[in-house]
């Protein structure tokens, strides 16, 4: 086998198939805490934490240490077979988290897209109906069910038509969507968001043949946007007239990211089905769909299952992870890095030299979000600015990656995301702060 750093990536770039995209062409040899280490020496600030997935920061010495103790006792007692201690104790640390006490019924697996797959055919087997409304803008998953259901790019499903059938949208209470200035009230935006659902549902898909409607209480793919909670609500009402059932998908949201467990707190409504992955088990594949009994008792026994679902070594570290939330303090700290980093964001915003390049500072907790202006959006795009730099977000990652710090975009948008570890120290989140200003400001210097 290769050894250097550069024959390692050779040797990469010859066999791993072209579909996976990478953020850098190296290999990832250590994560530890807010860091990860690459085999060609660097260490980097990690403030993608793999997509929002190790939310405790890389290799939580709790969570790491549960998963091998784990494999010494079973790695895999499959689902369909039995029951496993893991898959038990961690529905019994979950129930008393939940956004709502209905969510009682726990449906394992591996991945968020998995999840989402789940929720939808739950939907459609519980309902007797077919069709599913989703937003534009949203991602739920590269697989059939969810692709169809994902708007948020077309590379995702780009030449794989046609996906599932019965998917409808409707825009995302978001400027963007809705092709409105950004100062366009919250009121007006959930108003007309609403207004073509129930154009939809009058002139597309009936309520009757409509078995639920899917929603991220924050875009994630689709820029970071929170939905306002007049608008969640909104969709409760209207799910609740005609007998249509809501799925939050908290895949990339859920588990403190915001501030709280779960993003759909911020608006007390009810989900019928929640899927939750990513910070779930901080790094070990697991997802879950989560309802209400009474509507789970109405699924036929076989129906669900997967070979790997619920895996006992990463049930064991999901277990390790809501205690180390609970001990730990963790959302006690995402509080307060949340307004430092929001501060030192709207500092950038008020700097004469970069502010006007800054078009809106959003997000919630540590699920944070900046837009740039640019060139090149559409003519009738309101956050067009003819002299602004080209490809501002990816040019700002790359020198934020060119000074040790790892960050991502977002959308189809100028849009770069921060998802720091939610225990990250006030130190780290200084350092990556002033790392994003100063790559800004060089950046916008080039044009």
């Amino acid at each position: 086998m290769t050894t250097s750093a550069d024959s390692l990536v050779a040797f990469g770039q010859q066999h791993v198939a072209r579909g996976l995209g990478r953020l850098t062409e190296a290999v990832m040899a250590k994560g530890e805490g807010s860091y990860v280490t690459f085999e060609d020496g660097r260490r980097m600030l990690d403030f993608s934490c793999g997509i929002g997935v190790t939310n405790l920061g890389h290799c939580h010495p709790k969570v790491s240490k549960a998963a091998a103790d784990q494999c010494v006792n079973i790695v895999h007692a499959q689902c369909s077979i039995s029951f496993h201690g893991p898959y038990l104790r961690l529905i019994e640390k979950l129930l008393p988290i939940m956004p709502d006490p209905s969510l009682d019924s726990f449906f394992f697996w591996n991945s968020g897209s998995e999840a989402i797959e789940a929720s939808l055919k739950m939907a459609r087997q519980i309902t007797g109906r077919q069709n599913i409304i989703t937003m534009q803008g949203g991602y739920h998953g590269r697989t059939f069910g969810a692709m169809a259901v994902t708007k948020s790019k077309t590379v995702y499903s780009e030449g794989s038509f046609p996906l599932m059938p019965g998917a409808f949208a409707i825009p995302f209470p978001y400027w963007h969507q809705l092709g409105l200035p950004i100062n366009t009230s919250e009121e007006e935006l959930v108003r007309l968001s609403l207004y073509q659902l129930d154009l939809v549902l009058k002139q597309q898909t009936a309520p009757r043949d409509t078995a639920a409607i899917i929603v991220e209480p924050v875009l994630g793919e689709g820029g970071y946007v929170p939905a306002p909670a007049s608008f969640l609500k909104g969709l409760r009402a209207v799910c609740d007239k005609h007998g249509i059932l809501l799925i939050v998908d908290e895949v990339q949201s859920g588990f403190g990211r915001t501030g709280k467990y779960f993003n759909v707190e911020y608006s007390g409504v009810r989900p019928d089905i929640l899927t939750i992955a990513k910070g779930l088990a901080n790094g070990f594949p697991l997802s879950g769909v989560v309802s209400r009994k009474e509507l789970t008792d109405k699924l036929v026994p076989g129906s669900m299952g997967g070979t790997y679902a619920g895996n006992a070594v990463s049930c064991a570290a999901a277990v390790a992870v809501a205690n180390a939330f609970r001990e730990e303090k963790v959302l006690d700290n995402v509080s307060a890095r949340s307004s430092e980093l929001l501060t030192s964001l709207k500092s950038l915003r008020d700097d004469p030299e970069v502010g006007s390049m800054v078009v809106d500072i959003r997000g919630q907790g540590l699920m944070i979000a900046v837009e740039f202006a640019s060139p090149l959006y559409s003519p009738t795009d309101p956050a067009l600015v003819s002299s602004a730099p080209k490809n501002l977000a990816s040019r700002v990652t790359k020198r934020c990656m060119e000074k040790g710090l790892l960050i991502l975009t977002t959308s189809l948008y100028e849009v770069i995301r921060f998802i720091p570890p939610l225990n990250i120290s006030q130190g780290d989140l200084q350092k990556g702060c002033q790392i994003f200003a100063e790559s800004v400001k060089e950046v916008v210097r080039e044009g």
